[in-house]
């Protein structure tokens, strides 16, 4: 495993080449960011698929997955000193990767990022834009602002980041339970199962600061804006049923921008590149000119 400091905490990456080497081969770097509670873990097939064409650079965020200051087999399994100064907004998980990136000596990469990791992306791409050759952003999109609905929406995020018993993983069936309001078709359960642990063991300030700074009156400001600024050929990936993130969001998003390029994956909802992974690996490859669009 691999661990490496930004801004004092402890980030965990990996490496996942075509042959199997733990070090990049010399092929474009293609960088994947994970969503809210999850980890890279669920990138991983998909980073196997495109990884004839590309070096996948997988990590965790700050806060998630392995790189969380209750991870016992981290190196770092505490809060660094500066923790407390630490913000949760996406425009500094933006400046981690940036930061992630120089120390690994990456200069231009491709992204690929989803749910809240789309979000920080779309930063990314504004602060960086001279550090991406394309970007894919899947389930992803601009939403209005409703006090009362928000509101509840804390009310409720806070409680159930706060209620995580670790008893919850052994219960039978309870990730096929947990993961069912983000799915229309289901996944293999060693998928849901690893979602379900890394959103029981994330950290619990970054957990709930990032509920506030994805679902905020500041976001809805400042999203449109942030789409619309974007330079860098974007595909934007929606599933058809996804009720976190409805693909008409995505559309308004992609409305902003002619750029951005919109495509509704069919009988998908959250995670379309795991519902319907040819699918999705089609219009990817596609939209990255490695193979000619499919014949009509």
């Amino acid at each position: 495993m691999s661990y490496v400091s930004v801004k004092g905490f402890n980030h965990y990456y990996e490496w996942l080449t075509q042959s199997g080497e733990s070090n990049p081969s010399g092929k474009p770097v293609m960088v994947f960011l994970h969503g809210w509670g999850g980890s890279c873990r669920y990138w991983e097939s998909t980073a196997k698929s495109l990884s004839d064409i590309f070096d996948c650079l997988l990590y965790d965020m700050r806060g998630f997955g392995r790189s969380r200051t209750n991870d016992k087999k981290s190196p770092l399994a505490s809060p660094p000193a500066s923790a407390a100064e630490l913000s949760y907004e996406l425009e500094t998980y933006a400046e981690d990767l940036a930061e992630l990136l120089d120390i690994l000596k990456l200069q231009r990469v491709y992204l690929n990022a989803h749910s809240m990791g789309a979000s920080i992306a779309t930063f990314f791409l504004n602060l960086y834009a001279e550090r991406v050759e394309r970007a894919i952003l899947t389930c992803s999109g601009t939403f209005e602002y409703d006090e009362k609905a928000f509101n509840a929406f804390y009310k409720f995020g806070g409680y159930v980041v706060k209620f995580r018993p670790k008893w919850l993983y052994n219960l039978p069936y309870v990730d096929r339970l947990f993961m069912q309001r983000f799915l229309h078709r289901s996944l293999p359960s060693e998928i849901s199962r690893a979602f379900l642990d890394d959103f029981l063991m994330a950290d619990y300030d970054a957990a709930l600061g990032t509920i506030f700074t994805c679902v905020s009156q500041k976001a809805t400001e400042v999203m449109p804006q942030e789409f619309a600024r974007i330079t860098v050929p974007t595909l934007l990936v929606s599933g058809q049923y996804d009720i976190i993130i409805p693909a008409e969001m995505g559309r308004q998003a992609a409305a902003q921008n002619t750029k951005i390029e919109h495509f509704v994956l069919p009988d998908t909802a959250h995670f379309p590149m795991l519902e319907d992974a040819p699918t999705y690996l089609q219009k990817v490859r596609e939209f990255l000119g490695a193979i000619e669009p499919a014949q009509v």
